[in-house]
């Protein structure tokens, strides 16, 4: 296989991203050999490639600190509303490549590690991800920051600083065995700690009411210290935060506990407090309800709350002074968005602070509150929503609980005289679920506490209105909204595809990159034969490149003319990986019984990480890799198709992954993945997409044409339909005989001669209880995927579907989602100006 150009070589190529200036060049040269004579320790004369990214991302990061202090500096003096974006995950990724490329550095930095004798995209690969979120929802609130710093919104993204990421999954014999994920064990050039904004957090406790107010005493307190990482918008020279907490012990900890004796014990003690932001909780779409879970979501809120508040009365670059006491303004300069349920207590927290501390009366502060807060809703799944034992908060947060009870009985005596008589209502609608324990509805109380209620694709939201929240959409409909997912274009299309945002730029000029509407542009040149080439060939490269990849790493001979069919995403059952391998089966039956018919090759990719506690989701990777082992080795299949698991699939890999993808799996259940952002990458970097009528596939359809998508199943309607009448799987099992024999051979041991009961489990759930109906989908799913074969054999009429797909994705940038988040829900307007740079004159 001829290897292909390198992006190192192909960056020299583009004009996408400015051009290297030779002062520029031999600055960075300077300021790199500074770093890394700073980096080195003394008694060693020989620098690590590690060493050398260190300075590279140093005098990277030298470009970003002037604009940094000169943003903020702006935002005190312009004294704009404030967007908080709270979320328990941001899966970030890598930070230099992106950093380069919104500073338009990218060139400069290659020329310049290239004259030093060095290899940038080597020395990119050194860099650790910040894995700091399970999947979609983490992953959004990354785009999220890119885009609100493109386009120039006073925003700050608040979190916590994990030390231990989402795990390392590694496959060991055909399991998943979890690593943890140690991300700072090399130190992260990115952020810088901020000791001068350490706050404290209150646990435990009791509450005393007296007539001036009440008291939250005897507390155990925790600090909260800042690491704030820069968040650079496009060549905008806007630089905002992201702030993520770490917890402290303080000094005192317990030291006043202990008789002269435990001292050692009290400081081990330490430990104790600073577990809170130890490890991000690895669950995507499933809430476990541990103690330390609770203390990480009130952790983040308590401490961001503080530090809104100190913002809001200082307001001035610099100053501690408080200039404002007014809080009737608090909703003129502070919008917080809640990404989903888990920075709910930031509700019952903003009520506390206005009522215990600023001696607010209840109805002012309710109505600061609720026109402050707004909440994103990001699942339908009944055991993702989070459902609190009212003990534990009892316990936790005493003060809180009452407060939810007192928001519960103001909001139960609005419902009562709504609704008089209708006690079902009333107990449907309660912030408190009775019946065995006592627990808070978090996903109730977040829609109380807001003034905008959103879904994260139309279908969602329509949902939302219509079933899980159709009580409280009923009471209040001017609070619902709907905000479809997007990603980012920077990331998602100019850092990974070079290859391909330079072929768009030649056709339509650049602005797209900050316009991504702009790709409609590109319908008019559907029938172009150069273009029509052009992408094809993009395509091919990135193929060859990802096969070499997969050679190094899985050891198997990739068929870099077969087809990439490509499903990465986490492992759940409604995400159906199972449909996927019912298919590789059927498709591998078919090749065996006519080995010597033109079939179409395919190399199928499955990747994903499962929740470590998820028996299911760990037995359908090892039925993946079981199928693998199978078809890998039959020499009667050869190259004709190959099933490979991707190994620790995370946002690197995915980097890689999309723009290799020629098919995208989207199959999920209709009405169960809430949007999907995967599906808009893959749209995005030229693959088509086989799926459902489920999420942001929907809108994929609308905006490209369905004709050019492969959609098949059941809709929504169709699937309540069916809950309705009852899902009976051995109806399909016995009536459709290439599905009968795929189970059999699951169930037989064909994929698992040495135990041939390994999947029994996985057998007995689809039979028995699959409450995402893998059968009723699967006959739709082969005859769409049969024409998906017969299209890719006409690569030319494929590359057109391509083309009609990239011109139709300008929708799902996520620079469109903030404009609308901004307009819609924070009252802020986004703007394109350019700040001056730390180098121009003010």
């Amino acid at each position: 296989m001829s290897r292909p150009l390198s992006d190192h070589d192909r960056r020299k190529q583009i004009s996408v991203r400015g051009l290297a200036g030779v002062e520029n060049v031999s600055d960075l040269k300077t300021n790199f050999n500074r770093h890394l004579h700073f980096t080195l320790v003394k008694d060693r004369n020989v620098a690590t490639k590690r060493d050398y990214y260190f300075a590279l991302a140093n005098t990277v990061r030298d470009h970003l600190v002037g604009r940094w202090i000169r943003t903020q500096q702006h935002y005190y003096e312009k004294d704009p509303k404030r967007v908080y974006y709270l979320s328990l995950e941001f899966y970030m990724g890598r930070t230099l490549q992106n950093t380069m490329v919104n500073l338009a550095m990218e060139n400069a930095c290659d020329e310049a590690t290239y004259q030093l004798g060095l290899d940038m995209e080597e020395l990119e690969e050194m860099e650790e991800d910040a894995g700091l979120g399970n999947g979609g929802l983490g992953r959004l609130a990354a785009c999220f920051l890119d885009s609100m710093a493109t386009l120039g919104l006073a925003a700050y993204g608040y979190g916590i600083r994990y030390e231990f990421g989402i795990f390392n999954q590694k496959i060991v014999n055909g399991w998943q065995v979890e690593e943890a994920d140690d991300w700072l064990r090399y130190g992260n050039p990115w952020e810088k700690a901020r000791p001068e904004y350490m706050r404290p957090v209150h646990f435990y406790g009791r509450t005393e009411h007296h007539p001036d107010g009440v008291k939250w005493v005897d507390t155990q307190v925790v600090l909260a210290l800042p690491y704030d990482t820069p968040v650079p918008g496009y060549r905008n020279n806007v630089v905002n935060t992201m702030r993520l907490w770490s917890a402290k012990a303080p000094c005192e900890f317990n030291l006043k506990d202990f008789n002269i004796g435990g001292y050692i014990q009290a400081v081990l003690d330490r430990n104790l407090a600073e577990n809170i932001s130890r490890v991000l909780y690895p669950n995507d779409n499933f809430f476990e309800g541990k103690e330390l879970r609770l203390k990480q979501e009130y952790f983040v809120v308590a401490a961001t709350l503080q530090d809104i508040i100190r913002r809001f009365k200082a307001s001035k670059f610099g100053s501690r002074e408080i200039v404002r006491t007014d809080f009737s303004k608090l909703p003129e300069k502070v919008a917080i968005q809640l990404n989903d349920t888990h920075p709910a207590m930031a509700i019952p927290e903003l009520m506390r602070v206005l009522v215990d501390e600023e001696k607010l009366q209840w109805e002012k502060a309710w109505d600061i509150c609720v026109r402050t807060c707004a909440y994103t809703n990001h699942t339908v799944l009944p055991e993702a929503l989070e459902r609190w034992p009212v003990p534990l908060l009892q316990h936790l947060l005493p003060r809180h609980l009452e407060i939810i009870f007192e928001i519960n009985r103001r909001h139960l005596e609005r419902v009562a005289s709504l609704y008089p008589g209708d006690v079902d209502r009333l107990r449907r609608m309660s912030l408190v679920e009775e019946g065995g324990q006592k627990r808070v509805n978090m996903a109730h109380l977040c829609i109380v506490g807001s003034h905008a209620v959103n879904g994260v694709a139309r279908i969602h939201s329509d949902i939302l209105k219509a079933t899980v929240f159709k009580d409280f959409y009923e009471m209040d409909p001017h609070k619902f909204q709907n905000k479809t997912n997007g990603i980012t274009p920077r990331r998602w299309l100019v850092m990974c595809n070079p290859g391909l945002a330079e072929v768009i730029a030649e056709k339509i000029g650049e602005e797209f990159i900050r316009d991504l509407d702009q790709l409609k542009k590109l319908e008019k040149f559907v029938n172009d034969e150069a273009l029509i080439r052009d992408i094809a060939k993009v395509k091919q490269e990135n193929k060859l490149k990802f096969s070499v990849h997969l050679e190094e790493h899985y050891k198997v001979k990739i068929n870099p003319n077969s087809m990439f069919d490509i499903q990465v995403k986490r492992i759940h059952e409604y995400k159906r990986q199972l449909l996927n391998c019912l298919h590789i089966i059927t498709y591998y039956n078919r090749i065996k019984k006519e080995p010597n018919k033109q079939w179409t090759p395919r190399t199928i990719m499955i990747g994903g990480k499962a929740a470590p506690g998820y028996h299911t989701a760990k037995m359908i990777i090892r039925l993946i890799t079981a199928i693998g082992e199978v078809v890998n080795n039959d020499p009667v299949v050869g190259d004709r198709l190959k099933v490979i698991f991707l190994e620790n699939y995370r946002v690197t890999l995915a980097e890689k992954a999309v723009p290799a993808a020629d098919l995208s799996e989207q199959i999920s259940t209709a009405g169960t993945e809430a949007s999907g952002t995967g599906n808009m990458k893959f749209m995005l970097n030229g693959a088509l997409t086989i799926g459902t009528m489920d999420g942001a596939n929907v809108e994929m359809a609308e905006e490209a044409g369905e004709r050019n998508l492969f959609i098949f199943g059941m809709r929504v309607e169709d699937v309540e339909a069916m809950d309705k009448k009852g899902y009976n799987a051995s109806e399909y099992y016995n009536r459709i005989p290439e599905l009968k024999q795929a189970m059999d051979q699951i169930a037989g041991g064909f994929f698992s001669p040495k135990q041939p009961d390994l999947f029994k489990d996985i057998v007995d759930m689809l039979m028995h209880h699959d409450r995402f109906k893998v059968f009723a989908d699967y006959e739709d799913y082969i005859k769409c995927q049969e024409k998906v074969n017969a299209l890719y054999k006409n690569p030319k009429e494929w590359t057109k579907k391509v083309i009609h797909n990239i011109a139709g994705s300008g929708k799902f940038s996520s620079d469109r989602t903030i404009a609308q988040y901004a307009r819609e829900i924070w009252g802020v307007e986004p703007s394109l100006e350019k700040i001056p740079a730390p180098d121009d004159p003010q």
